[in-house]
C-alpha cells in the first residue's frame, strides 16, 4: 500500500492542509502576542508612549462609563506560522521587539493600571504523522516577563478535519 501525501494552501483561511489517504487535515499553526489590557484607557496613548505600532487594539473601554467598566487592549503579535512551529523562536522574536521599551512599558503599566501578558495561540493538527510543537519560553523571555510582572496565556485547540 502506498501512502501519498500532498499539501495545498487555502488563501482565504491562511491554513495549510495535508491530504493523508482520504482525510484532509490542517497543519499546526501558532502565533505569539504581547498585550497590555485594562479598564478606561485609550490604546492610542499607549502606542504614542511606547513608540511601538501595535498589530491590533481594542478601544472599547476608552469611553466607557465608570459604573460599567469595559476592557481595552493594546497588542503586538507575530504572524501566524504553520507546519514547523517553533514557539521558542516566536516568543524570542516578540520579546526582542518589546524589550528595548521595557522601562516605558513599566511606566504605562503603572500609570494606566494595565495588565501585561504574553500569549500563544496554537491550533494543533490532528494528523498523527505531524509532531506537536514544544511549548516553552527561553530564559530571556522569562526574565523580561518577570521584570514587568506579566503572566502567560496559552490558548490551544485541535484542528478539524476539512
Amino acid at each position: 500500500m502506498t501512502l501519498f501525501l500532498f499539501c495545498f494552501y487555502d488563501i482565504n483561511s491562511r491554513h495549510i492542509y495535508h491530504r493523508n489517504e482520504d482525510n484532509l487535515l490542517a497543519s499546526n499553526q501558532a502565533r505569539a502576542y504581547f498585550a497590555l489590557s485594562g479598564y478606561h484607557f485609550n490604546p492610542d496613548d499607549i502606542t504614542r508612549l511606547l513608540g511601538i505600532q501595535p498589530t491590533s487594539i481594542n478601544a472599547a473601554g476608552a469611553n466607557s462609563a465608570l459604573d460599567k467598566p469595559v476592557i481595552s487592549s493594546w497588542e503586538l503579535s507575530t504572524d501566524t506560522v504553520t507546519d514547523d512551529v517553533d514557539v521558542y523562536d516566536l516568543t524570542r522574536n516578540l520579546i526582542k521587539q518589546v524589550e528595548p521599551a521595557k522601562e516605558k512599558i513599566l511606566q504605562v503599566i503603572k500609570s494606566h493600571n494595565l495588565s501585561p501578558r504574553i500569549g500563544l495561540v496554537l491550533v494543533l493538527s490532528i494528523d498523527k504523522n505531524e509532531s506537536a510543537p514544544d511549548v516553552g519560553f527561553g530564559a530571556r523571555a522569562i526574565r523580561f516577563l518577570a521584570d514587568i510582572g506579566a503572566f502567560i496565556d496559552v490558548n490551544y485547540q485541535l484542528s478539524e478535519r476539512i
